[in-house]
């Protein structure tokens, strides 16, 4: 037995395509763990192909959580992930196995690790002047003017990403002080002794972007390849969701919506859009990698693990086995 205690959990994170469930399966292969998604987009019902969820074979391999757990027309805060999150720790260890948080979306881990406890509250008022704002000028002129005031927040933000945008410059508005001294001040005072604080993170990235953009390319062929389109159209035949929703603002399914609504105002078929859709679906799922990139490299004690190397998979689980021998 080893001489140091397990780690809390462990988290394996990385940008789009970088093989993070490929990563994960292989680790539960080795040891008891159970699966934690760090995932904005798989929580979602009924948005499987366009999100690249885990397939049933993947998802029967282990135990998997925060997946599925929101109807498309629900939100899903950093918050709640947090206090999910938490809970779901205390449960897999009490049964003996290893959490391991496995996704992508960063804020969450951050959250998780730095806490969000005491940002300031939502303010109704402030938050529909915000909105009417972003009517005059665009959400893109909104993220231009957080820039101004947070551009470490601002530049881990897509330019359309109207909900996180809005919560950023409401606290800002509110308190004076960026979202991003906010999180740095809350992980100061919470230290190693919060357990959660201590996760240790085990990052995939890229030696070569290049690698990176090919694999973006490849997945988004099969997601089009196995019935993108025929997923788009069960989701918006529901007749309650649209382009508001943080789910369908989700990388994909807005370049999607926003082409098939072309489409059908000029009287074309749906599959007309599929040239364009792959053109501008892999150029933003490319930008959402950078942006997690740019977060990635603000977490300065992530173990770095080269994703594009051929025995990635190799190297992770000697990462987590150093984690798990050291107690880190």
């Amino acid at each position: 037995m080893s001489e140091h205690p397990r780690p809390h959990a462990i988290a394996l994170v990385g940008p789009t395509a970088s093989g993070k469930t490929a990563a994960a399966l292989a680790i539960a292969q080795q040891m008891p763990v159970e699966i934690i998604s760090v995932d904005s987009a798989l929580v979602y019902r009924g948005m499987d192909i366009g999100t690249a969820k885990p397939n049933a074979q993947e998802l029967a391999q282990v135990p998997h959580h925060l997946i599925d757990i929101r109807d498309p027309t629900q939100a899903y805060s950093a918050a709640e992930f947090t206090r999910d999150a938490t809970s779901l720790i205390a449960d897999i260890r009490s049964r003996g196995k290893l959490p391991l948080l496995v996704g992508g979306t960063m804020l969450y881990i951050k959250a998780l690790r730095d806490g969000i406890d005491d940002l300031p509250t939502a303010q109704p008022e402030l938050r529909a002047d915000i909105e009417d704002q972003a009517i005059a000028i665009g959400w893109p002129g909104m993220h231009a003017e957080l820039a101004k005031v947070d551009p470490v927040t601002a530049a881990r933000l897509a330019p359309n990403d109207s909900q996180r945008i809005s919560r950023a410059l409401e606290v800002w508005r509110v308190s004076g002080k960026p979202l991003s001294v906010w999180f740095e001040e809350a992980a100061a005072q919470r230290g190693a002794s919060d357990p959660a604080a201590a996760i240790p993170l085990v990052s995939l990235e890229p030696q070569d972007r290049a690698w990176l953009h090919a694999r973006i390319a490849q997945r988004f062929d099969i997601m089009l390849a196995t019935g993108f389109l025929d997923e788009m159209r069960s989701l918006r035949a529901r007749g309650d969701l649209h382009l508001e929703l943080p789910s369908m603002r989700c990388v994909g399914y807005r370049q999607a919506w926003e082409l098939m609504d072309r489409a059908q105002d000029f009287g074309a078929p749906v599959e007309s859009i599929v040239p364009q859709l792959k053109e501008l679906g892999t150029a933003a799922t490319r930008q959402l990698a950078k942006r997690q990139i740019t977060w990635l490299r603000s977490m300065n004690d992530r173990l770095i693990v080269p994703c594009d190397a051929p025995d990635a998979v190799d190297q992770t689980w000697a990462t987590v086995q150093r984690l798990i021998a050291t107690g880190l």
